[in-house]
């Protein structure tokens, strides 16, 4: 559906272009478009490679498994119905972590594999557990304590001051980190 809005809003954008002689400027925006895409992608691939690497080595040298140890309380209130040792409690820490970090593309296949493992929990196959819905929303409102990604796109697009989103974004965050598990802690109590 979404492919079909954006073929149609690309033939008519081209269309009115056409029809009031301004390709030139359709095709100059194009270039320019491209251009300034391939730069913001390279400084993103530098960025997404440093934080990607700082993960990796938190997770060996341990830092992620002491962050586990200190959100652990807080994630046993929030996901009662996951064993204390189980993997799935040990693939939400993971995530979380790599969350709070602003690593929201390497926080992707561990989210996966997270989910796979409360699937392996899960009962009735065909129906998301209070787990799985939690950590989905938990997923969505994205707790962040440092935005990586945004920092990096604001420095790529040659922002003054990229890391002045910081403080904004850890309010934003924290308020819709809460809302979330508010609303889906009445919604379980309701279903």
């Amino acid at each position: 559906m979404i492919n079909t809005v954006w073929l149609f809003l690309i033939i008519s954008g081209v269309a009115v272009a056409a029809a009031g002689g301004s390709m030139e400027k359709v095709t100059a925006g194009i270039l320019a478009s491209a251009s300034s895409s391939v730069e913001l992608f390279m400084g993103l691939v530098g960025i997404m490679a440093l934080w990607t690497g700082v993960m990796r080595v938190a997770e060996k040298s341990g830092l992620v498994e002491a962050i586990s140890e200190v959100i652990r309380p807080v994630l046993r209130f929030v996901f009662p119905d996951i064993p204390k040792h189980h993997p799935a409690m040990g693939a939400v820490v993971m995530n979380m972590a790599a969350n709070m970090l602003g690593l929201g593309n390497a926080a992707t296949p561990i989210g996966i594999n997270a989910m796979k493992e409360l699937q392996k929990l899960n009962p009735r196959s065909t129906r998301a557990t209070n787990a799985m819905c939690t950590f989905l929303v938990l997923n969505t409102s994205s707790v962040q304590l440092i935005p990586a990604t945004v920092i990096g796109l604001r420095a790529a697009a040659g922002s003054a001051n990229p890391t002045e989103i910081v403080g904004t974004a850890l309010i934003a965050t924290t308020v819709s980190t809460l809302t979330g598990i508010l609303v889906v802690k009445t919604m379980q109590r309701l279903y």
